[in-house]
């Protein structure tokens, strides 16, 4: 019976994962509407500042600003760092 399962598998829920994915990028592009306009600017001085240190990709720097109400705000800054090989 499991082969014939196979030969006769139904199509998966495609309206579903588009549904899923359209939900995903009006997430994004809500969140992205919501920046103020100092954001871009911050994460290139902090870039630079950092940079002066040790040499990161700009892709390993996000700032992210979350509203937890309506006189609260997180800023969000996350740094990846490029392993050392100094043994320490």
């Amino acid at each position: 019976m499991a082969l014939l399962d196979f030969f006769l598998s139904r199509k998966k829920p495609t309206a579903n994962i588009a549904k899923e994915r359209l939900q995903i990028i009006v997430a994004e592009r809500r969140r992205g509407d919501n920046e103020p306009h100092y954001l871009p600017q911050l994460k290139r001085e902090i870039l630079e500042v950092i940079c002066k240190y040790v040499q990161i990709d700009p892709d390993m720097v996000t700032v992210q600003l979350e509203h937890k109400g309506d006189d609260i705000s997180v800023l969000e800054l996350n740094v990846t760092l490029p392993e050392t090989d100094d043994g320490k």
